[in-house]
């Protein structure tokens, strides 16, 4: 009798999540009042996701939250700490480490000073950073020959940051080139073709960029792999227009331009996406916020030499990405 062929183990494995958006407060929609927000189960999806890796039979060696752990209506009630505290201690239960991304909810909830040193904050984790030091971006290896870099798609913005800063300013000049609208979390789609110039979204910095570069030279040169995270899509094929990061074209750029990127992952747009360019498996993953209490959103993803074989949970679709 023909045996099947032991399938080989992978070299690591890590889970992800986006866009819990915890809140404890009744269901309610997205802006344009299409889907359904769960912001109080939430919390239970996070859980579900956390107790399912720790019972695994192949335990992830780390976790990426992908941005937007808690809502932002948790800010006018007062509430910001404690639904951070909330989903803190779920995280705790997690007995690997967790990267966490920022997104536009941790700006509506806190300053980027009071995140700095947060239990957010996982930059600890760095094997290197920008020298800018409130860049929210750093690099890590979890196996030789592949490097994670998590890039801070607030860098440019108009959130978190004081009014009168000069850098809120630069951020105010631009957004109102691209949007006429009062309110900015409105897209324009009269000015240019543009719908991107929100106040919900955000952009790169040159010194990021820049700094970025230096990373991926360095891994080209070692022939390592590297998987960016961020919190926005940079990609027009893996999310609606709307969700994409200002500057989009200037991080596909740089990523173009070195042969060592093999994947970028993102969350912000809730309903996912995905879309292979030059080589680059770009994964908008599907957001925990609007996902139905009797189902789950995140995923497992098991890295071969070869591949990377995400093995999605709900609402979260099964891929394979093939380095190229």
């Amino acid at each position: 009798m023909d045996l099947c062929p032991q399938q080989p183990a992978p070299l690591f494995t890590f889970g992800a999540i986006a866009d819990i958006q915890y809140a404890d407060i009744d269901d309610g929609f997205n802006f344009s009042r299409t889907t359904k927000r769960y912001y109080r189960s939430s919390l239970q999806l996070l859980r579900n996701a956390l107790e399912s890796w720790s019972r695994s039979a192949v335990r992830p060696d780390f976790i990426l939250q992908l941005g937007d752990v808690i809502d932002g209506f948790n800010k006018p009630s007062g509430a910001s700490q404690r639904a951070l505290d909330a989903v803190v201690r779920e995280f705790a239960s997690c007995p690997v480490k967790v990267h966490h991304v920022w997104g536009n909810h941790e700006f509506y909830n806190f300053s980027r000073r009071q995140l700095m040193g947060s239990p957010l904050d996982s930059s600890l984790y760095a094997d290197r950073r920008p020298k800018q030091g409130d860049i929210y971006a750093y690099k890590f290896s979890p196996f030789p020959g592949f490097v994670f870099v998590v890039l801070d798609a607030y860098d440019v913005s108009l959130l978190g940051i004081p009014e009168s800063s000069e850098r809120y300013n630069k951020a105010m000049n631009l957004i109102k080139l691209h949007n006429d609208k009062e309110d900015l979390n409105c897209p324009s789609i009269h000015l240019d073709e543009n719908p991107r110039f929100t106040m919900f979204n955000g952009g790169f910095s040159q010194e990021q960029l820049d700094w970025l570069d230096s990373v991926l030279s360095v891994a080209d040169e070692k022939q390592e792999k590297v998987i960016l995270v961020s919190h926005i899509p940079v990609h027009p094929g893996s999310t609606d227009y709307v969700c994409l990061a200002w500057n989009h074209e200037d991080l596909l750029a740089v990523t173009r331009s070195h042969s060592c990127v093999v994947c970028y992952m993102a969350g912000h747009a809730h309903s996912g996406g995905y879309c292979l360019d030059t080589g680059v498996h770009h994964l908008t993953l599907d957001g925990v916020i609007e996902t139905r209490p009797d189902s789950d959103a995140y995923a497992t993803v098991s890295v071969y030499p070869d591949r990377m074989e995400l093995t999605g949970s709900g609402r979260v679709m099964d891929r394979v990405f093939l380095f190229s």
